[in-house]
């Protein structure tokens, strides 16, 4: 038996790029029917490439799965995006900052039409601060942050993150708050008013680094693949390529030790003395671990109990069985993508559908004849 628990519920989802269109995918894949309010010229990540897959950005294929679209103009269009609202259970919107109320539909005009209505803003900054006008990406919110100065080589430059995580995590984020609202409307009728953003998604991701700023008043530096409270956490070279190495507490180190055929020394028996000779204890390790290829000391590591993966690239990481086995990559029309990270009862949660061609909700028979869409409309917040 399919698992939609969101079956019924219907969300108007009025974002683009990533962070809005990954929360409401997530929520198509839970069954809920999401119609997807484009500009005419539609979200302006369907051209974000190459690559391409059926004529759209991967990115916009990897985070619109299982919706309808609906193409209009904002300005222009907007009775008809307002019958969709009244008859919706959630409305997401990702618009620059102000537009949505200017365009009538801000959290008080829509919960006026539908207190139903559980209404989420995905922004940048935040709705309150001296930043809170400015618009911004994922990137920019690396910058930010400090997120980026604490990735790379302690030696190298500021380097951000090879993937959108502030994106794909306030998406997560606005899920739950979405779905707690819709939750908590059970009992009370009454829809809510969500309010999450990347500023506040990328702050959520450095606890632990602004916690020892708070503690110390040192701001936390850059450690290549090192993670700067435990050691050995990180990668070392072998003899053909790099092994990550992960013994975060005392007892994986003593089989780490043992199955390298490490001497016990006093300098690394508890992990405060590992992390303050850090670089005694790294050299000493990639001396022994030069000396024979990953495969093999993954093997002989993983038989330890000693967690350890060599490094691979992501065509290596699509090809691998236990990617194979997890059954996560779903074929979608002309292309492939992930499911989502979850399954119920045994059962992989699926994307009902491949990601909508531009207005296929007018082709059914909905929506509106008219218009001339506004990029400058749609921009995102983010």
């Amino acid at each position: 038996m399919s698992f939609e628990p969101l079956k019924g519920i219907r969300v108007v989802d009025v974002t683009a790029s990533l962070a809005g269109p990954s929360c409401t995918q997530l929520l198509a894949a839970l069954g809920a029917d999401v119609v997807k309010v484009e500009p005419r010229e539609g979200d302006h990540a369907r051209a974000w490439g190459p690559p391409f897959v059926d004529g759209d950005g991967v990115l916009f294929f990897a985070a619109n799965a299982g919706k309808r679209s609906l193409a209009v103009d904002l300005e222009e269009d907007i009775d008809v995006v307002l019958s969709l609202v009244d008859e919706a259970d959630v409305f997401v919107q990702s618009l620059r900052p102000g537009l949505a109320e200017r365009r009538g539909l801000g959290a008080d005009a829509l919960h006026a039409r539908n207190p139903r209505l559980v209404y989420c803003t995905i922004g940048a900054y935040g709705a309150t601060g001296p930043l809170a006008d400015r618009p911004g990406y994922d990137p920019l919110m690396q910058a930010a942050t400090g997120l980026m100065s604490v990735t790379g080589e302690a030696d190298g430059p500021p380097v951000r993150a090879g993937v959108s995580l502030i994106d794909f995590a306030t998406g997560q984020w606005a899920s739950i708050g979405i779905l707690a609202a819709l939750l908590e409307r059970e009992t009370t009728g009454a829809g809510r008013t969500i309010d999450t953003s990347l500023y506040e998604t990328s702050l959520a991701l450095l606890s632990s680094q602004l916690a020892a700023y708070a503690a110390t008043g040192e701001a936390p530096g850059r450690h290549g693949s090192a993670f700067p409270l435990i050691a050995p956490y990180e990668v070392f070279p072998t003899s053909d390529g790099a092994l990550m190495i992960v013994a975060g507490s005392d007892g994986l180190y003593e089989r780490l030790r043992g199955a390298l055929g490490l001497p016990d020394d006093e300098r690394f028996r508890t992990n405060p003395d590992r992390v303050r000779n850090r670089a005694e204890l790294a050299a000493l390790l990639t001396e022994r671990l030069r000396t024979r290829t990953s495969a093999e000391w993954e093997a002989e590591l993983t038989d330890a109990g000693v967690p350890a993966s060599p490094l691979r690239d992501v065509g290596e990481a699509f090809e691998h069985e236990q990617t194979r086995a997890l059954g996560i990559l779903q074929r979608l029309g002309e292309g492939t993508t992930v499911s989502p990270p979850l399954s119920v009862d045994g059962e992989r949660i699926r994307h009902r559908s491949p990601p909508p061609r531009l207005g296929d909700y007018e082709d059914e028979g909905h929506g509106s004849e008219g218009g001339h869409g506004s990029e400058g409309d749609h921009g995102p917040a983010r």
